[in-house]
């Protein structure tokens, strides 16, 4: 079902939602489904990520940033590209949920907090935000499971606190979204991964709110 009106109307398109909420799986499904270029998130190559886990305080900041640099050159690589792309994780969750949530912990200091946002705030003056915002809401039972299922190493010294507080800042930044088209998908009573009419009800979605778009 690949719609050549889609790629020529709609370039940027991503995915958000908090650890484990399922953002790669869909970027995937939607990517062959309607003919798009997946950018996925950089994890298996990061250099901080296993560190972060053991040492959250240390490697805050390293870690942020480097996740600001890589998805600030896949946006521009998206709009001066010609196809339409499907980004898995945005550069808005990094400096409005995951930064600031570090920071709160303390696991961040205010130094580099202050810091980081500056680096933000620059680079976002230069791109815009997606033209369909795709935000995977999960409850924390639902991230755990698939948290455990995948099975990371890296991942298994994380807290149910440090989830819950995530959850909470991606639902602010949800109901206060006004950048751009938005949809909404409700993981925890749809498994698109496994269950094929689940996987078709999202295409649905996806293809009505594109579809108004135009």
């Amino acid at each position: 079902m690949k719609s050549e009106e889609t790629k020529k109307d709609v370039k940027y398109v991503a995915v958000a939602g908090n650890i484990g909420a399922g953002k790669t799986t869909l970027c995937t499904q939607l990517g062959k489904n309607f003919g798009w270029e997946v950018q996925y998130e950089s994890t298996d190559d990061n250099p901080y990520l296993n560190d972060f886990y053991g040492d959250m305080q240390r490697w805050s900041f390293n870690l942020q940033v480097y996740f600001l640099n890589s998805r600030y050159r896949q946006i521009l690589n998206i709009l001066n590209g010609d196809k339409t792309v499907i980004q898995d994780r945005t550069i808005f969750e990094d400096a409005f949920i995951f930064a600031p949530n570090l920071h709160d912990m303390n696991l961040m200091t205010t130094r580099d907090f202050e810091n980081y946002t500056d680096l933000f705030q620059t680079m976002t003056s230069q791109v815009q935000a997606p033209d369909l915002l795709i935000y995977l809401k999960a409850d924390i039972s639902t991230l755990v499971s698939h948290i455990q299922s995948r099975g990371r190493d890296y991942e298994g010294n994380m807290s149910l606190d440090y989830l819950k507080r995530l959850n909470e800042r991606y639902e602010e930044w949800i109901s206060g979204y006004t950048a751009g088209k938005l949809l909404v998908i409700d993981v925890n009573t749809m498994d698109f991964k496994n269950n094929p009419g689940d996987l078709g009800e999202v295409m649905n979605m996806v293809s009505a709110e594109l579809h108004g778009l135009f």
